[in-house]
């Protein structure tokens, strides 16, 4: 299989659910699959992509994906996996578990820390509610959720969770192990061979419950005034704690074999949390021959017997739990309950936890459609045939440019002419500095690509903001020409005049510098809306456009829409033309007004959106995603007839808009 895995956390990062995609990642590829994994963090190794994210506010360790659903979907539209495992419920997280939905592949998410549960750890408690909503959004729309405990399975289910299963967690027993004991490491901690140590391994922050661990480490000094007492571990409280506590061991973030002798060099492993999905360091612990204490629930409900292979208290059994850890002390090496633990760690290799992810990912897959399977497998990519297509205001070198999209919209047509109808290129913003990227470079090259592979004729009309060609006009080469206007004409005969109507702006015409300030405000609010709309992914909402509220709220903006529109039929008439076709003010409209059909094909920028002419002569606003979707589904059901071309459907687009 191909799968893709997206998470906020990865190696080198030192948490529990960085560790688990490491090792699940490791086995997949061992058993042949590839995976790709898409994470945040500052280096991408083989097999990675880097995102972009920002730190937690407050708590600079965890970071935050950004949502990245266009470069989401241009990738999987290229590169098709069998399954996508979304790994953590971040912004990030929300617009791959869309992307994928929209393009039909099979997802899977993975349920692997209580964030919600964290808020009353930090005070706002009140907000708990509407976290696990959205987190209840979230997993619903998946094929099926994983999470590592019975607890979680059990909870996701009350909170209405469908196909939620469990995927528990393994220990690698070769690393944590006894036989790591180390007495000069002791010896650093201050303590002699019969001297016990006690150790908390994890984020030094508020959710770990370090208030109870600092209070059974202040008992268990009363009650053993030699014992020794060391965290483990970093955190936005290790200053605090450090200065509160300094008979502490604070020892800092420990990896790999350094980590494996800290714990074995310890006798008993403190794990006051209750907020764990799972609880790794529990199972590592047990591994490394320790005595541990910990709270009935989640790995400890699931593999430690009380009094048998570890110690454990009732959740919120504070003072329960401290007694549990003064008797601990008491179990030196060698003790049958050490062994014990030692020995049921050696039963839970991750080899079995791979073989179940596995199986969960191959069931998904499975039942996924096999039409879209033969697309991706062949790289196939289907196709609709028309006359003419009508693109505008894609405006490359601006960051708000859907170049990507429009390459992809590309990919899927086949048509005999092209009509660019001006603002393709966009001076203006060049000029302030803008940015050429190489996937604007990718929409000139896809175009060229068409006049010389597919014949395609190409007519480039000038608008405002690409107004340098003016002084070229006309032009020719090749099979690409540049004009002012066009007079498109049908199978039927009809006549269609195309301009880009930025000369039937005043301000565009009359008053440039009021244009150019009033496309410095759209690009302000379109800043706006982007870190607007990750705020609404992250609530689980919907894309809102910004400046199309204020287009139809503000009055004097519907007045000059309407003005604008009125004024292109007028010109129509005038020419004898039977429909009008233009870009210009980024609102794409497709209604017949009298005897005239006003055509405007919007943007690239917001609206993703298009005119196309199909082979009978009829003319049809689409919109990139549902017509996306809907070629897919067509390919999937379609005759060979159509298969072949669908030149003979020509109703095959009917109902997207």
């Amino acid at each position: 299989m191909k799968i893709d895995i997206v998470t906020d956390t990865y190696v080198p990062d030192v948490n529990g659910v960085a560790m688990t995609l490491a090792r699940l990642t490791a086995g997949m590829r061992g058993r042949g699959h590839r995976v790709h994994v898409i994470h945040t963090g500052a280096k991408a190794m083989t097999g990675e992509t880097c995102v972009a994210a920002l730190p937690l506010p407050g708590y600079k360790e965890v970071r935050v994906g950004l949502p990245k659903p266009f470069e989401l979907r241009s990738r999987w539209l290229k590169k098709r996996p069998d399954a996508v495992y979304v790994a953590t419920e971040s912004p990030l997280g929300k617009s791959a578990l869309k992307a994928a939905t929209a393009l039909g592949i099979p997802v899977a998410t993975g349920f692997h820390t209580n964030f919600h549960q964290y808020m009353e750890q930090y005070g706002i408690g009140g907000l708990q509610p509407m976290a696990m909503a959205y987190l209840r959004n979230f997993h619903q729309r998946a094929d099926c959720t994983l999470t590592p405990s019975r607890d979680m399975v059990k909870r996701l289910a009350d909170e209405g969770v469908e196909n939620v299963h469990l995927l528990g967690r393994g220990v690698d027993t070769e690393l944590f192990s006894p036989a790591r004991r180390c007495e000069a490491l002791r010896t650093e901690w201050g303590a002699r061979a019969a001297t016990p140590v006690a150790v908390m391994v994890g984020r030094v922050a508020a959710e770990k419950n370090f208030d109870l661990a600092m209070r059974t480490f202040e008992r268990m000094r009363q009650a053993f005034p030699d014992v020794r007492c060391v965290v483990i571990g970093d955190g936005p409280l290790t200053a605090k704690l450090s200065l509160k506590y300094p008979w502490v061991h604070f020892a800092g973030v420990k990896t790999g074999e350094e980590l494996a002798r800290h714990y074995a060099s310890a006798d008993v492993l403190v794990f006051p949390s209750e907020t764990e999905t799972f609880g790794n360091v529990l199972l590592e612990g047990m591994a490394s021959g320790l005595a541990t204490v910990s709270f009935d629930y989640a790995a400890s409900s699931l593999h430690v017997r009380s009094g048998e292979n570890g110690l454990k208290a009732t959740p919120g059994d504070d003072a329960g739990f401290i007694e549990q850890a003064l008797d601990a002390l008491q179990m030196r090496p060698g003790h049958k309950l050490r062994e014990a633990a030692r020995e049921t760690a050696e039963a839970l290799g991750w080899e079995m936890v791979v073989a179940e992810f596995e199986r969960r990912l191959s069931e998904i897959a499975a039942n996924s459609q096999p039409m879209m399977k033969t697309t991706v497998k062949h790289g196939k990519r289907p196709k609709f045939s028309c006359r003419t297509v009508f693109l505008s205001d894609i405006h490359l070198g601006t960051h708000d440019s859907k170049a990507d999209e429009v390459v992809d919209f590309l990919k899927h047509i086949n048509c005999r002419k092209l009509v660019l109808n001006g603002d393709i290129i966009d001076g203006w913003a060049l000029k302030r500095g803008g940015r050429w990227s190489s996937r604007h470079s990718r929409v000139i090259r896809k175009i060229i690509k068409m006049t010389e592979h597919d014949k395609t004729e190409v007519i480039y009309l000038r608008g405002n903001h690409d107004e340098i060609l003016e002084r070229f006009l006309p032009m020719a080469f090749g099979r690409i020409r540049l004009t002012k206007e066009h007079i498109h004409v049908t199978p039927a005969g009809k006549r269609y005049l195309v301009v880009h109507g930025d000369g039937f702006d005043s301000v565009s015409t009359q008053h440039r510098w009021l244009a150019s300030l009033g496309a410095v405000g759209y690009n302000f609010l379109l800043r706006v809306n982007r870190f607007y709309n990750h705020y609404r992914a992250w609530r689980g909402k919907e894309y809102f456009s910004l400046s199309k509220r204020v287009k139809a709220k503000v009055k004097s903006a519907v007045s000059f829409i309407d003005r604008y529109e009125d004024l292109l039929q007028d010109l129509a008439r005038l020419r004898k033309c039977d429909g009008i076709i233009c870009g210009h003010i980024h609102t794409p409209e497709d209604k017949q007004v009298g005897e005239i059909h006003y055509l405007n094909s919007g943007d690239w920028v917001e609206s993703l959106t298009a005119i196309i002419e199909h082979l009978d002569g009829r003319m049809e606003l689409v919109r990139y995603a549902e017509f996306i979707e809907r070629l897919r589904r067509d390919d999937e059901t379609a005759t060979p007839a159509i298969t072949a071309g669908r030149e003979n459907s020509p109703s095959i687009m009917a109902g997207i808009i």
